[in-house]
């Protein structure tokens, strides 16, 4: 498995080339001293065989060799998805005006250094460039991991046997983690089962409950065996080549186990994952001895998408509900989300058309790259445009729309953007009134409006729904969401208005219904 560190610090690797060996030897002298190992190329045939079989972690490139030129070097790299994501600095003695530079930097350089050149200035723009290119590795392998959860905890979920289960546990913890899983729970009967990250390695154990403690007492310590039997919820540890997690949905349910034949926990988002992936088969497995009805199954797979808990804060009090569709037996794609980010709060509602398993993934996806882009820093614009790349790359068929509202609880500043959705109803003293701003559906490339900024002064109540809630076919919608606003006031307690929203306006919804009402105490 890719470990995401690897490549930064003392222990990169540096390519440097150059036609010059003594240009190659004073470079390379220089990273040496500073603890880089350091492989040298003179033209850029060698350059391009040496990326081919070293995979340097970055390339220190003369813009001016004898075979082909650095720049052309630079673009050959960055058309590969294997070397692409490789920091290239170009180098030259000669390219001293800035539209040297630009045109380098515009073919896909990371940086440009003119020769000659300081020592501690190279050294400071290679670990530049290597914490850049670390930070972007970390980031899009959190993405990639997101997004294979979500396709595993769909998998896990839909399961129809004990089998199919442990089978997709499995192949979901190697999809996620890059490397050899296994995964063991008992059934309803006692009986052992173990399936490996390939269905042919499906085998089950002995019928005696004994068995999984034997095989617990081989996997974990004295201390984590005692808290997983107590009735606690989750137990990891990283061991020398393996992560084991034990988890379970409740005291006296079954224990799920699963083991990454790698130290998967070796960071704090590695064990999140692994954690949410252990929680999720966990309550698949309790669902599947215990939930009878196709609709039961549909309506737990569905809330395993939403928030499990939200934020509880009394400067900021916050409610919220999803109702499925009374006519289906689907899941569906609408959502809500929190996301705590240093003292301000990420509050957002979306929707994904459609009532199926694919609508649910779609909404797992955009719900999960939120989340990232979200505790990445990016402003709610840049959000929905890296969300409107997703949607229409990935899946271009369906509709999705969202509104997002990033908040300081502390000063009531706000800021809210929409994305062909149903902007959030405001309630203060003074009455309701929606918020009259507008934008494109994600996954149809179009620009987007500067997020609106307002103050929310205390006790001002703020409503986010999807149009399931209000949408009725040949009904007028404009009517419907005016309607609404009358009966909402800014005082009134949060989760007996979403109660009474749900039994007013949700009977016989024909679609998904998720609101989030919050008020700022001040």
């Amino acid at each position: 498995m890719s470990n995401p560190a690897a490549g930064v610090g003392p222990a990169a690797t540096i390519l440097v080339v150059d036609d010059t060996e003594a240009s190659r030897y004073l470079a390379g002298s220089w990273l040496r001293r500073n603890g880089y190992r350091v492989v040298e190329a003179g033209t850029g045939g060698a350059a391009l065989e040496a990326v081919a079989h070293r995979r340097p972690d970055l390339v220190l490139l003369d813009v001016n060799l004898p075979d082909i030129s650095g720049i052309e070097v630079c673009e050959r790299l960055k058309a590969d998805p294997v070397t692409a994501a490789v920091p290239v600095i170009h180098m030259s003695a000669t390219a001293i005006e800035p539209d040297d530079r630009t045109h380098g930097l515009n073919r896909g350089a990371d940086g440009y250094l003119v020769e000659p050149v300081d020592p501690a200035e190279l050294v400071a723009i290679v670990e530049s460039a290597l914490r850049y290119s670390r930070a972007r590795s970390v980031a899009e392998q959190l993405a990639r991991r997101l997004t294979k959860l979500t396709e595993a905890t769909l998998t896990i979920n839909s399961a129809g046997s004990f089998e199919d289960f442990l089978v997709a546990v499995a192949a979901g913890a190697s999809a996620i983690f890059e490397a050899p899983a296994t995964a063991l729970a008992t059934t309803m009967q006692g009986e052992v089962r173990i399936a490996a990250d390939s269905a042919d390695h499906l085998h089950s154990g002995g019928t005696e409950p004994a068995v999984l403690d034997d095989l617990t007492a081989a996997l974990l310590p004295p201390h984590l065996r005692t808290a997983v039997s107590g009735g606690h919820e989750l137990g990891w540890r990283p061991g020398r080549r393996s992560t084991i997690a034990l988890s379970r949905a409740k005291p006296g349910a079954g224990v799920v186990c699963i083991a990454i034949d790698d130290e998967v926990a070796a960071t704090e988002q590695d064990r999140d994952v692994l954690i949410q992936l252990g929680q999720v088969s966990a309550l698949a497995v309790d669902a599947l001895r215990t939930l009878t009805r196709e609709h039961e199954l549909a309506v737990s797979l569905q809330r395993s998408f939403l928030p499990r808990r939200i934020p509880a804060r009394p400067d900021l009090p916050m409610a919220a509900r999803y109702l499925p569709a009374s006519r289906h037996a689907e899941i569906g794609g609408d959502f809500y989300e929190v996301t705590e980010l240093d003292g301000r709060l990420l509050i957002a509602v979306g929707d994904v058309s459609g009532h199926s398993l694919e609508a649910a993934l779609v909404m797992g996806e955009v719900r999960h790259a939120l989340r990232a882009y979200a505790a990445e820093g990016h402003g709610l614009v840049a959000i929905l445009d890296r969300l409107d790349v997703v949607v229409s790359r990935f899946h271009p068929e369906g509709l999705t729309t969202a509104c997002l509202i990033l908040l300081d609880p502390a000063t009531g500043a706000a800021e809210v953007a929409c994305a062909g959705h149903i902007p959030p109803l405001l309630a203060d003293e003074t009455g309701t009134r929606y918020l009259a701003i507008r934008g494109p559906l994600l996954g149809v490339g179009l620009p987007r409006p500067p997020a609106t900024r307002l103050d929310l002064p205390a006790g001002t109540l703020v409503l986010l729904i999807t149009d399931g809630l209000i949408e009725r076919s040949g009904a007028d919608i404009d009517a419907a969401m005016e309607t609404l606003a009358e009966n909402v006031s800014h005082d009134a307690d949060l989760e007996a208005l979403c109660d009474r929203l749900l039994d007013q306006f949700g009977r016989d919804a024909q679609d998904d219904i998720a609101l989030l009402a919050f008020r700022r105490e001040g």
